[in-house]
C-alpha cells in the first residue's frame, strides 16, 4: 500500500502545505497544538478539500486539484479515528459496529464483537462505556469497512495515564496486525516513539523534517524537531573549527568528537547527558551557579547558568536531570562543576522561522 500527499490550503492561522510519502508503515505526525496536524488528515480524508495539491492512494487519485477530482468522504475507503472516537450515541455497539460494514448480517457483526472483547456489551450505548470500550467499538467500527488506510488523531489526549497506557497497548496490537499504511497524529513525543516507525515533525502548517524515529531523537535536523523531542537545552552557536563551536547563550566554548557543520546556527544539549565532575580541569566543564532544584516525581531537576555569564534571555539558563538515588548521594553546594560528554551534542542549521 502506498500513500502520496502533496496539497496546499490556507486558514487564517497559517498556510497548510505538506507533502510525503508512506508505504506499509506506521507514519506519526508530531507537532504541537494547532500546527496543523489535524487539518492534514482532515484534507486525506475529503473532510476538508485543499486549494491546490494531490493525493494518492495505492494509484488511485482522491483529490487532484488540476484534474478537478474530488472523491467524497465515502469513497475514499479510509478509517479515520477521531480524538472523542464519534461513535452514533443513540445506537448500541453492535449498531455501531454494523455501520461499518457492508453487509449487516447479524453473524458478521457478532465476530467483530468477539475480535475487540465485546461480548455482552452488544446492546450497550455509548454513553453506558468504559473509555476502553468505547475505544474498541470505535476501532472496531473502523477495520468492519475493510480500510485501506488508517488514521489516528490523538486517540489518547483526553484520558488519564493509566487508562491510557491499557489502550494504547490495545491499539498497538491493532495497528501491527494492519497489513496497510497507518497515519498516527500526536504531540506527545513518547507516543509516537513507542508506536512509530518513521516521525515527520510539523510546524505551523508545514513538514518540517521526516526522520526514522531514532535518527530523529538522536540527531533532529531542525530546531522545532529539537523542542519537540525534549531537547530542554539549546543555544545559539558559532563555528569556531570542526569540532570547536561557541555556544553563547551559554557562555562556553565547546569541543564535539562530531564534526561541526560549518553554518550550524544552534546547538542541543540532553539534560540527562551532563556528568558532575570535581573541578574544572576537564575539557568541556562548566562551573555553574544553581538557580533551582526541583524535585520530580523520580528524578531531581537543577537549574543552573554559567557562573561568569551576564547575558539574558530564556537560553542562558541550562537544566540537568538525575535520578533522586544519585541526587542523595552528591554535596550541592551553590557552585558545581558539571561536564559535556563530546559525543552528545545535536547541531541545527534551521532558522525558527523557516
Amino acid at each position: 500500500m502506498s500513500l502520496y500527499v502533496d496539497i496546499e490550503k490556507r486558514f487564517p492561522e497559517f498556510c497548510l502545505k505538506t507533502k510525503f510519502e508512506a508505504e506499509n508503515e506506521v507514519l506519526s505526525i508530531l507537532g504541537a497544538s494547532g500546527c496543523g496536524k489535524s487539518l492534514t488528515l482532515k484534507c486525506i480524508a475529503g473532510i476538508e478539500t485543499p486549494d491546490r495539491g494531490r493525493i494518492v492512494m495505492d494509484g488511485r487519485v482522491l483529490f487532484d486539484s488540476k484534474k478537478r477530482i474530488n472523491l467524497p468522504t465515502r469513497d475514499r475507503n479510509i478509517g479515520y479515528l477521531f480524538q472523542n472516537y464519534a461513535l452514533f450515541p443513540h445506537m448500541t455497539v453492535k449498531e455501531n459496529i454494523a455501520c461499518g460494514l457492508v453487509s449487516k448480517h447479524i453473524k458478521d457483526v457478532s465476530c467483530w464483537i468477539e475480535k475487540f472483547y465485546l461480548t455482552g456489551l452488544e446492546d450497550h450505548y455509548p454513553a453506558q462505556l468504559s473509555g476502553g470500550q468505547q475505544q474498541r467499538t470505535a476501532l472496531a467500527r473502523m477495520l468492519a469497512s475493510n480500510p485501506t488506510l488508517i488514521m489516528l488523531d490523538e486517540p489518547f489526549s483526553a484520558l488519564d495515564d493509566y487508562l491510557k497506557w491499557q489502550l494504547e497497548q490495545e491499539l498497538r496490537r491493532t495497528i501491527l496486525a494492519f497489513p496497510g499504511t497507518v497515519l498516527f497524529v500526536s504531540h506527545n513525543r513518547d507516543e509516537v516513539f513507542r508506536m512509530s516507525d518513521r516521525i515527520a515533525v510539523m510546524g505551523n502548517g508545514q513538514l518540517k523534517t521526516m526522520q526514522s524515529k531514532k535518527e530523529l531523537f538522536q540527531n533532529p535536523k531542525s530546531l522545532e524537531a529539537a523542542l519537540l523531542t525534549g531537547c530542554k537545552n539549546l543555544t545559539h552557536a558559532e563555528y569556531v573549527d570542526e569540532h570547536t563551536f561557541f555556544a553563547s547563550d551559554w557562555n562556553i566554548t565547546l569541543t564535539s568528537s562530531v564534526p561541526v557543520p560549518r553554518d550550524i546556527k544552534y546547538a542541543g544539549f540532553r539534560a540527562h547527558y551532563f556528568s558532575i565532575v570535581p573541578d574544572g580541569s576537564l575539557s568541556n566543564t562548566m562551573e555553574c551557579r544553581i538557580t533551582d532544584m526541583i524535585e520530580d516525581t523520580f528524578s531531581m531537576i537543577l537549574l543552573f547558568r554559567e557562573t561568569h555569564n551576564l547575558k539574558t534571555g530564556d537560553w542562558t539558563g541550562l537544566r540537568f536531570e538525575l535520578p533522586k538515588n544519585i541526587w542523595r548521594r552528591q554535596e550541592f553546594k551553590d557552585t558545581l562543576f558539571l561536564r559535556f560528554p563530546e559525543d552528545r551534542f545535536l547541531f541545527m542549521k534551521e532558522d525558527p522561522a523557516q
